[in-house]
């Protein structure tokens, strides 16, 4: 046998080896592959962070507002790490209007946040969901030429098998990208709400 022949011979062998092997290694790894895609769980804080705010930033204060409160009942899930805190409050503050993120640097409104979130859990209390304004209650005006909305939101809180209801009014103010902004929020005074929902039922009957 020549050396030529044997050298294809050897070569035959080596790649009908190779294509065993590769084979054998494909069929075992492909199950464990697709386990590991099943196992993946995205959770309640990845889905709010997540989002790609440049290229799909909340188009009217209602959605912006919904999404803050999205953000807002994460800060308040049980255990919620460290890291998670920083990534919340990170993306909160790209919903704030520049003004009120010149107020407060992002260290201080971590501290905080997180002073905050731990007299909650102290307490027991979670925010367990929310409503906002409809979108014929958004009111719209101008404030030094700058497009401004004034909406608001009702937070349900939750301790033990006792519910407690936090009513607010959220300002908005339109960028210079036309991106609603949250320019500043405060609670409501029992009257207000009172007058609030009044004119809510006025408006649905």
């Amino acid at each position: 046998m020549t050396n030529g022949r044997k050298i294809i011979i050897i070569l035959i062998v080596v790649l009908g080896i190779s294509a065993v092997l590769g084979m054998f290694i494909y069929i075992n790894n492909k199950p464990q592959t697709e386990q590991a895609e099943e196992d993946v769980v995205i959770s309640n804080v990845d889905n709010v962070v997540l989002r790609n705010l440049e290229m799909n930033y909340p188009p009217t204060p209602k959605e912006v507002l919904k999404y803050y409160s999205e953000i807002t009942i994460c800060f308040y899930e049980e255990n919620l790490s460290e890291e998670d805190l920083v990534r919340l409050a990170q993306t909160a503050r790209k919903l704030y209007d520049e003004e009120l993120c010149a107020g407060i640097t992002e260290e201080e409104y971590i501290d905080s946040l997180r002073d905050d979130i731990l007299e909650f859990n102290s307490l027991g209390v979670v925010v367990s969901g929310y409503t906002v304004s409809a979108s014929t209650d958004v009111e719209e005006f101008v404030v030094d030429g700058r497009e401004c909305a004034r909406l608001y939101a009702t937070y349900r809180l939750r301790q033990g098998t006792e519910y407690i209801y936090s009513n607010e009014v959220f300002i908005m103010r339109k960028d210079e990208n036309g991106h609603w902004k949250i320019l500043g929020w405060e609670l409501l005074e029992e009257e207000e709400v009172e007058s609030l929902q009044e004119t809510v039922e006025s408006s649905e009957s």
